[in-house]
């Protein structure tokens, strides 16, 4: 089994609950779990920066959406229903509509699998940088900038210990760095 699988998954049981109607059916099994339109557009945007990277790798816990082997950094676009953006209202009118006891179980597990991997990628040596889809569809290359940022740090300091590794593919990426600051 690879690392970060689990065999108990801690998603709610659809048993016993029917679709609130055939078009809401059809909507959810529409929505795509790689290649969203957020993830497309940062990937576009940092490949446009010159950084390369690899997408989806299944052996790392969570599949990250955007990986970085040589800097250790995994970046994930979550989509803002499923991984419980605004919890506090998105919970008050999850209870109010059909099927309610599953979906909050459902978007809550979502979020305790989210800490728990990036827990895990953590504790073995990667940073992890999310993005809500939101955000990442308002302004693809602040979110891109603000990868940037993060591997150029990454590499200064791998740099600095003299390890040799490239942390970026172009060697002049690092002197194009511009932008506004944000916290990742």
């Amino acid at each position: 089994m690879p690392a970060g699988k689990n065999k108990s998954r801690t998603s709610p049981s659809f048993t016993g609950l029917r679709p609130a109607s055939e078009a809401s059916s059809r909507a959810k099994r529409a929505n795509r779990c790689q290649n969203t339109r957020a993830e497309v557009l940062l990937r576009s945007a940092l490949w446009g920066m010159g950084l390369r990277f690899r997408k989806n790798l299944p052996e790392l816990p969570g599949k990250p959406d955007i990986v970085f082997p040589r800097s250790r950094v995994v970046v994930f676009c979550d989509g803002d229903f499923w991984h419980g953006r605004n919890w506090r209202a998105l919970r008050a009118k999850l209870k109010q509509g059909t099927n309610s006891d599953y979906w909050v179980r459902k978007i809550a597990a979502n979020m305790a699998r989210d800490q728990t991997t990036d827990e895990v990628l953590r504790a073995n040596g990667w940073l992890v940088i999310r993005f809500w889809a939101t955000d990442v569809l308002a302004d693809p290359g602040r979110a891109a900038s603000a990868v940037r940022r993060v591997l150029t740090s990454r590499c200064r300091k791998a740099l600095s210990r003299k390890c040799g590794q490239r942390c970026l593919s172009r060697p002049d990426a690092r002197l194009q760095i511009t932008g506004n600051s944000r916290t990742v």
